[in-house]
């Protein structure tokens, strides 16, 4: 061989060894460049199924808050009105009693000799009640006795509200 090509044989094959070079990044190029497309479609794809599934639970959620809000209200109007209820009953059994229209009793025990009550244990002849012996009590003791049950059915509704509503939060 000649020298002169000698010296040129180095330089054409660094030329195609580049060239070689250059070739296989782009092969490379073009078949990492379809995966990482194929890798950008699928985290997408992925992305959307996700926010989908979010939003179908946040939804699901907000359903389930609306219908506890909903029971909640319902209890409550129902609470309200067993409450206003009562109410209205006591004032109009206070009423009654102020008016002397209804009186309250409480029966006596005819053989308790303790009590130190001398109430005869068969009515008498003036009387219409043939039932067992009851004492009238005193208007200002009934309101007292009124006012205590008018409490007493205040605090068992209320205890019915609260446990109403932990039952309905509870589900």
């Amino acid at each position: 061989m000649n020298p002169v090509v000698m010296r040129f044989v180095p330089v054409l094959v660094l030329a195609f060894l580049l060239s070689a070079a250059g070739v296989t990044w782009k092969v490379q190029d073009w078949r990492y460049g379809k995966a990482l497309t194929a890798q950008a479609k699928l985290q997408a794809e992925t992305l959307r199924q996700l926010t989908l599934s979010a939003a179908t639970a946040q939804q699901n959620e907000r359903d389930k808050r609306l219908a506890l809000e909903q029971q909640l209200s319902a209890s409550e109007q129902s609470h309200y009105r067993a409450l206003s209820d009562a109410q209205r009953d006591q004032d109009r059994l206070r009423d009654r009693l102020a008016t002397a229209d209804v009186r309250l009793s409480v029966l006596l025990d005819a053989d308790d000799v303790a009590a130190g009550c001398a109430v005869p244990a068969t009515a008498g002849a003036g009387g219409v009640d043939h039932g067992p012996p009851r004492a009238r009590l005193d208007p200002a003791h009934a309101q007292r006795v009124i006012a205590i049950t008018d409490a007493g059915d205040r605090g068992l509704i209320a205890l019915q509200a609260c446990q109403a509503y932990v039952r309905a939060l509870g589900r």
